[in-house]
């Protein structure tokens, strides 16, 4: 008999839960994964999943206390000269 696993939470979430999660937009967090500034996912069959570990420790490196912070270290969702150079990507200009 296999065990009762209805009160367990998810343990991954699709891209649509997970962007629910973080308060971004799907096409935001899709992004984020093509430029690789995103949380860490997996790809299970085919399929992208994020951990709620992985979206909580994304989320928690751009936290900051004041405004006189630096900011926090997520980088917007796009290419990035020095992201793209270290992957040896060509750079568009």
């Amino acid at each position: 008999m296999s065990p009762n696993l209805a009160g367990l939470p998810p343990r991954y979430l699709r891209t649509p839960e997970a962007a629910r999660f973080l308060s971004l937009s799907g096409r935001t967090l899709e992004k984020h994964r093509t430029y690789g500034t995103g949380p860490a996912y997996r790809k299970l069959g085919g399929r992208v999943v994020y951990s709620i570990e992985d979206l909580q420790a994304w989320a928690n490196r751009g936290a900051v206390t004041s405004t006189s912070d630096p900011a926090g270290s997520i980088l917007p969702a796009k290419r990035h000269e020095n992201h793209a150079t270290e992957r040896g990507a060509r750079s568009y200009r």
